[in-house]
């Protein structure tokens, strides 16, 4: 009986003893932690937060007004059958499409909130829309860590694929837990949706002028919040290369993959992504010189999947008080990235002639940076984005709730 009181206990002594460590080693290693931490503080201003914020902006913006109530009806026929969420999904599936992460824990938190979904249901559906910026893989990886901007189409088609598999895997899930109540399908569907944005502004009721204050004042804590875990993971990962602990772990990384062909100067790159995506997908750009290119690449996107420890705290610390698990999150980063890397094999094998017929956009041909060139520019394509995935996933919407009013059994439940 003692001993499982003491095995109760280990998380909490386990926390305590890192976090004396964590402190310790930046006392002896201060010019090593302030560099990571300057680092850290580099990365989020000058890409994530003017990155982000926009779109930050914009997602409660259009919450507050009632759009993310008119897609949850128009999407409903599409996101039931498809992954197992409401109609609302959408909106966090596109948004999170266009910015990257974290921003579909941010939108599912809120949805949850506002009881839009079901525990469940905002398990699976935070799960699958953590995908990453399209200018991060195209520009930052492709270009500005590998030097080779053909390779971000693989990346990025590799990466949207797995996400939508692993969402496809999700809605299995929780089956006997409640999800929230189907909307009906009687009717005009633009109607209902029509009515729904109606109802949701009325019920909001702030006036334009605090709902744009809201929306700033919020969107600058979350990104004062996402900054803080980018610059604490720089540090950490600073000093676990400085102590040997990254090497360790990379012994024991080639352990287990290395019966899979795995080259050795790819561990480095895979034992700091688990912690941070931009450091080891840093690293695999490096290694891409020695190192087989399309093993490269598979780690690269793999890690860009996985989204490392560092995105894993910032949701835990976002869907605090909601009553959502990170567990099934995490499963699901590692189901994502797995499949993140035999799409990338696949792509790069037997389809590598199709990907090469597609060309890359100019403006994904740039190293993200904080200029305000840059950001305007980002915003504009990434704001054309958006809007591009809501009008397909509208369409597609109607042509499932068209299909199911005249009782196509391919589309029942």
């Amino acid at each position: 009986m003692k001993n499982k009181k003491w095995l109760n206990y280990t998380p909490t002594y386990l926390m305590a003893v890192l976090a004396v460590a964590l402190t310790i080693s930046m006392v002896f290693y201060p010019e090593d932690a302030f560099s990571a931490a300057v680092k850290g503080l580099d990365v989020w201003w000058n890409i994530v937060f003017p990155a982000l914020l926009p779109f930050f902006i914009g997602s409660e913006l259009l919450m507050g007004l009632g759009v993310v109530h008119f897609m949850g009806v128009m999407l409903e026929p599409l996101m039931r059958p498809l992954f197992n969420v409401p109609g609302v999904g959408s909106f966090v599936m596109a948004m999170g499409l266009a910015s990257g992460f974290p921003i579909g824990s941010i939108l599912t938190s809120r949805l949850r909130r506002e009881e839009l979904c079901s525990k469940v249901e905002g398990e699976r559906l935070m799960s699958f829309t953590n995908t990453a910026d399209p200018l991060f893989m195209f520009g930052a990886v492709a270009v500005g860590m590998f030097g080779y901007p053909q390779v971000g189409v693989t990346i990025a088609a590799a990466h949207y694929l797995s996400s939508i598999t692993t969402g496809i895997l999700l809605r299995f899930y929780g089956r006997s837990q409640p999800n929230t109540p189907e909307a009906s399908t009687r009717g005009s569907i633009i109607f209902k949706a029509l009515s729904a944005l109606y109802e949701a502004r009325k019920k909001d009721g702030r006036p334009m002028g605090q709902l744009l204050g809201d929306a700033v004042r919020n969107s600058v804590n979350t990104l004062l919040l996402i900054g803080g875990f980018i610059i604490l993971f720089s540090v950490i990962i600073r000093i676990m290369s400085i102590v040997g602990v990254v090497a360790i772990l990379a012994r024991g990384i080639m352990f287990i993959l290395s019966p899979l062909g795995l080259d050795p100067l790819l561990t480095p790159a895979l034992i700091s992504g688990i912690f941070e995506v931009t450091l080891g997908c840093q690293l695999a750009g490096q290694a891409a010189s020695s190192a087989p290119l399309v093993q490269t690449v598979m780690v690269a996107g793999a890690i860009i999947a996985w989204s490392g420890l560092s995105v894993h705290a910032q949701v835990a610390s976002i869907i605090s008080g909601t009553g959502m698990k990170i567990t099934p999150f995490v499963i699901a980063r590692f189901i994502h990235a797995v499949l993140a890397a035999a799409y990338t094999y696949i792509l790069w094998g037997p389809l590598a002639p199709v990907i090469s017929r597609y060309a890359v956009p100019v403006f994904l041909n740039t190293e993200p940076y904080g200029s305000a060139a840059f950001i305007w520019l980002r915003t504009i394509y990434m704001g054309r984005r958006f809007l591009l995935v809501c009008v397909l996933l509208i369409t597609l919407g109607l042509f499932a709730g068209t299909l199911r009013r005249i009782k196509i059994i391919i589309f029942r439940r």
